[in-house]
C-alpha cells in the first residue's frame, strides 16, 4: 500500500515545493540580484541531482553534437528562463506569477500544433482561449479596461508571460533528447550547462560581492530554492513520472498555483482577491480542457 501511495506523495511534494518557490524567489531578489539568485540556487541543487544520477547508475557524458543541443536547452530552460522569472518577480506578485506560469501547457499545445503538426481539437482550442481570458483577468485584477488604457499589468507580469512561452519552447525542444536519455540525466546536464552560462554573467558582473547582503531570511529562501526546489523536487517528480501515467501526474500541477497563493498570503501578505480566485479557476479549467484525453 505504501509503495502504491509513494509516487502520488512524491508528485504532491514536488508541486507544493514548486508552488512555494515563487515566494522564496521574491524574497531572495529583494536582497540580491536575479543573476546571483540563479547562480547560488543551482550551485546548491546540481550536486543533489548528480548524486541521484550516480546512485541510479545513469551517469554518462553527452556525445558529439549533444553538447551543443544541451547548451541550447541549458540557455533556454535554465539561464534565460530563470532570469525572466527572477527579474519578473521583482515587480510581479508571487500569486500572479504562479497563475501565469500555469498556462505553459496551453503554449505547449499551440507550439505542438504549429511546429510538430500535432492535432488541436476544438475542446483544446477552447481551453487555450479560456486560459488566456483567465490570465487577462488575473493580471488586470478584473479591470479589463486597462487593456486599452495602457496600464495593463507590471513589467514583471510580461516577463513571467514570456517565461511561460519560453518554457513551452524548451519543452518542445526537449522531446528529442528525452528519447535518448533518462530524464534525470538529461536534467542534470541541462542544469549544469545552464548554470555555467549563468556563471559567466555572475562573475563578469561581480555578483559574488552581493552574497553578504543575504540575511537569515534570504539564506532560508536560497536554501529552499537550491536544495528543495532545484534538487529534491525534480527527483521526486521524475520518480512519480516513471510510475504514474503522464496525464495523472500532470494533474498535480494544478495544485502549484494554489500553493503559491496560500504561501504568498501567509509569508508576503499578498491579498487573496475574488478576482484572482475566479481568474485562477478559469485558467485551470482551460488547462484541463487542453490536457483532457
Amino acid at each position: 500500500m505504501t509503495k502504491k501511495l509513494l509516487p502520488f506523495l512524491e508528485a504532491l511534494f514536488a508541486v507544493i515545493v514548486w508552488g512555494a518557490s515563487f515566494i522564496a524567489t521574491k524574497i531572495a531578489v529583494g536582497q540580491i540580484s536575479p543573476i546571483a539568485v540563479v547562480f547560488i540556487r543551482f550551485a546548491m541543487g546540481i550536486p543533489i541531482l548528480l548524486f541521484a544520477v550516480i546512485i541510479r547508475k545513469q551517469f554518462a557524458f553527452p556525445k558529439g553534437n549533444e553538447w551543443g543541443y544541451f547548451a541550447m536547452l541549458g540557455f533556454l530552460g535554465i539561464s534565460f528562463h530563470q532570469w525572466l522569472q527572477s527579474n519578473g518577480l521583482q515587480t510581479a506578485q508571487a500569486t500572479t506569477t504562479a497563475w501565469i506560469v500555469s498556462t505553459s501547457p496551453a503554449f505547449i499545445a499551440i507550439l505542438g500544433w504549429m511546429v510538430l503538426k500535432e492535432k488541436l481539437k476544438l475542446l483544446q482550442s477552447s481551453g487555450i482561449v479560456l486560459a488566456m481570458i483567465g490570465v487577462l483577468a488575473v493580471v488586470s485584477k478584473g479591470d479589463l479596461s486597462t487593456l486599452v488604457g495602457g496600464k495593463f499589468g507590471t513589467t514583471g507580469d510580461f516577463l513571467i508571460l514570456i517565461s511561460s512561452v519560453n518554457w513551452a519552447v524548451f519543452s518542445i525542444l526537449s522531446r528529442r533528447g528525452l528519447k535518448n536519455h533518462p530524464s534525470t540525466r538529461m536534467t542534470f546536464w541541462v542544469m549544469t550547462i545552464g548554470w555555467l552560462i549563468t556563471a559567466v554573467a555572475f562573475f563578469a558582473n561581480k555578483s559574488y560581492t552581493e552574497i553578504p547582503l543575504l540575511d537569515a531570511r534570504g539564506w532560508m529562501a536560497m536554501i529552499f530554492l537550491g536544495i528543495f526546489t532545484t534538487g529534491l523536487a525534480y527527483i521526486a517528480w521524475f520518480d512519480a513520472l516513471a510510475q504514474l501515467p503522464a496525464a495523472q501526474t500532470g494533474a498535480f500541477l494544478f495544485v502549484e498555483p494554489l500553493t503559491s497563493m496560500v504561501v504568498a498570503a501567509i509569508i508576503l501578505n499578498e491579498q487573496v482577491t475574488l478576482v484572482s480566485l475566479l481568474g485562477g479557476a478559469v485558467i485551470l479549467a482551460g488547462i484541463w480542457l487542453v490536457n483532457r484525453q
